[in-house]
């Protein structure tokens, strides 16, 4: 990792068929509102580049995948205009995920919290490290996950998704994220995982992109309305984002 680390940053490798996107922050690789703005673009350009046929998402550092939303700059929102518009940042990454012609391969190296399995769900196909517990965290500080909630549950299920936002402190392991069907391959180490992701998108890279594409149509199929229904959920996590209720528990989080 070259860049300043105390900077979050994005960058994007191409090689053959395949692109990477790998983010950066250091406060655990969670989101900050740009971020998620640049994120967006990153993907819908690449989503226009007809020279590939898969992306993969990963994140920088041996520790968290991703934290989810940015602490800091959810306690700085003041008014519900600027929640919503902060919640939707992570709608429309969700979004450009989902209507990209693109496979997206998801590299889930650590800990994932709220948003991060967001994104992870928002991918077409996750490989993971054991030490990958995921966490759905947003109850515990007054919020919910709700614009992730789509894309989570069309992976684990709504019983399982309901199991993890009630049980707000409880992480879930890797292993059952995968038998709930969020990780599609599970490994020890971080050698072998990339070794495995290298083996499957060379592979992928070698299909018909046609066939590929339309296989992505028949992956999202019925998930149309999202484009409403997403910022739908951020109006009501950009409300509930202002409550005291969140501004505390937010203010004891960050204590720890």
């Amino acid at each position: 990792m070259s860049q300043d680390q105390n900077t979050p940053f994005i960058t994007e490798t191409i090689k053959d068929k395949v692109a990477t996107l790998s983010f950066y922050s250091p406060a655990s690789n969670s989101f900050p509102s740009s971020q998620l703005e640049k994120l967006t673009e990153m993907i819908n350009t690449l989503s226009d580049n007809a020279n590939i046929t898969t992306i993969i998402l990963k994140s920088e550092g041996t520790g968290a995948f991703c934290a989810g939303a940015s602490f800091d700059e959810l306690l700085s929102i003041k008014d519900t205009q600027t929640g919503q518009a902060f919640f939707s940042g992570f709608a429309n990454v969700i979004n450009a995920m989902r209507k990209s012609p693109k496979i997206f391969v998801g590299r889930i190296h650590g800990k994932t919290v709220g948003g991060g399995v967001g994104l992870a769900a928002a991918c077409d196909y996750c490989f993971a490290t054991s030490n990958a517990a995921i966490k759905l965290s947003e109850l515990a500080i007054g919020i919910g996950p709700f614009v992730i909630e789509p894309a989570v549950s069309r992976k684990i299920g709504k019983t399982a998704f309901t199991d993890m936002s009630l049980n707000a402190h409880e992480w879930k392991t890797a292993t059952w994220a995968q038998t709930h069907g969020l990780y599609g391959e599970v490994y020890d180490t971080v050698e072998r995982l990339d070794l495995e992701i290298d083996t499957f998108v060379s592979r992928i890279s070698s299909y018909n992109p046609e066939a590929l594409y339309e296989m992505k149509r028949v992956f999202w199929e019925g998930t149309d309305h999202w484009t409403e229904l997403l910022y739908q959920r951020a109006k009501i996590s950009g409300k509930l984002v202002l409550s005291d209720f969140t501004v505390n528990a937010l203010n004891q989080f960050k204590k720890k």
